[in-house]
C-alpha cells in the first residue's frame, strides 16, 4: 500500500506540473491523463480522492490569477485576524494548535549534544516524510524522496545528539494534522533550533491561515522589520518544520509561487489542496443554516 501511494503521489505531481506549466491553454482532463498514462475516469477518480477536488476546479486554486486575487483583496495580511478565523471541521486552522520552543543557547551552540531524538518515515498527501522529535515536541519535518539524504540532512542539523528510529506520540499526533479533525488534536509542540530572528519569522508564518497566502514583505512588516524582505527570505528558507511551518503560504509579490526547499510542484499542490479544504469546508458550514 505504501508503494501504491508513493506512486499514486508520483502522478499527481506530475499532472500537477503539466497544468501549472499549461495553465493559460487550459488542458483538458483528457489531455493531462494521457501525460500520465491513465484513462481520463481512472484519472478523474484518483485526482479527486487525492486532492479532494476535480482536476478542473484544482487548476483555478493553482493559477497565478488566483494568487493575485488573494494579494489584491488584502487577505495576504490578515495576521492580526488570523486566530479568528477558523473554520469547523477539517478546515480548522491547525496554527492554533502549533507553538514553539525555542532550544537554549546550549542546546544551539552544541550541536544538540544533550539532546535524545527519536525519528521515523511517514507518508502524506504530498509524498513520502521524515519527522524528528525531542522530548519537548518537533524538532524537524522534511519530505524524504530519498530517505538516506533526509536522514543525513537531519543528523548534519544535530551532529552531537542521540538518535533513535522510533515513532513516539510526539510524532503521531504532529502527523495527525494530514488526516484526523483539526479541532481535536493535542497541541502540537515544536523544539527548534534558530537565532532569535528565525524563530521570530517563523512564528509568524504560523499566523497566515489557511488557504491564504502572504508575501516576504507581508511577513517583514508583520515582525516590525519592514526593510528585511531579504533576510525573511533567508529565513523562511531555512524553516525546519515542513507544512507544520507553512513556509509554502509565502509567495512572490507578484502573485508567482516562487521556489520551495521541498519543490516548487509540492509547493503548488499544497496551496492547492488546503484552497480545496477550506473551500469545502466554508461551503459544509455555510449550508448548515
Amino acid at each position: 500500500m505504501k508503494e501504491q501511494e508513493r506512486i499514486n503521489y508520483e502522478r499527481i505531481a506530475e499532472a500537477i506540473a503539466y497544468i501549472r506549466q499549461h495553465f493559460k491553454a487550459q488542458p483538458g482532463l483528457d489531455e493531462v491523463a494521457r501525460k500520465v498514462h491513465l484513462s481520463p475516469y481512472h484519472f478523474q477518480r484518483l485526482f479527486t480522492d487525492w486532492a479532494g477536488v476535480s482536476p478542473k476546479k484544482f487548476l483555478q486554486y493553482i493559477s497565478a490569477e488566483h494568487a493575485k486575487q488573494i494579494l489584491k483583496d488584502g487577505r495576504a495580511t490578515l495576521f492580526d485576524a488570523a486566530y479568528e478565523t477558523g473554520l469547523s471541521g477539517a478546515g480548522r486552522l491547525h496554527d492554533l494548535f502549533v507553538t514553539i520552543e525555542g532550544m537554549t543557547p546550549g542546546e544551539f551552540k552544541n550541536g544538540g549534544e544533550n539532546l535524545s531524538i527519536n525519528y521515523s518515515y511517514a507518508e502524506s498527501p504530498f509524498g513520502p516524510l521524515l519527522v524528528a522529535s525531542t522530548a519537548k515536541g518537533i524538532c524537524h519535518m522534511a519530505f524524504a524522496d530519498d530517505e538516506k539524504k533526509a536522514l543525513s540532512d537531519l543528523q548534519s542539523q544535530f551532529p552531537n545528539a542521540r538518535f533513535r528510529q522510533m515513532l513516539d506520540l510526539i510524532q503521531q499526533h504532529a502527523l495527525y494534522i494530514f488526516t484526523h479533525d483539526w479541532s481535536r488534536l493535542h497541541q502540537v509542540k515544536l523544539h527548534l533550533k534558530g537565532t532569535a530572528f528565525q524563530i521570530k519569522v517563523w512564528e509568524s508564518l504560523l499566523k497566515i491561515p489557511m488557504g491564504k497566502l502572504a508575501t516576504y514583505g507581508d511577513i517583514a512588516r508583520h515582525i516590525d522589520s519592514p526593510n528585511a524582505s531579504r533576510a525573511v527570505g533567508s529565513a523562511v528558507g531555512g524553516n525546519p518544520v515542513a507544512f507544520l511551518i507553512p513556509c509554502h503560504r509565502v509567495i512572490q509579490s507578484t502573485g508567482l509561487f516562487g521556489q520551495y526547499h521541498w519543490g516548487s510542484t509540492r509547493k503548488t499542490a499544497m496551496i492547492g489542496w488546503e484552497a480545496a479544504k477550506t473551500d469545502f469546508a466554508g461551503a459544509a458550514v455555510g449550508g448548515e443554516g
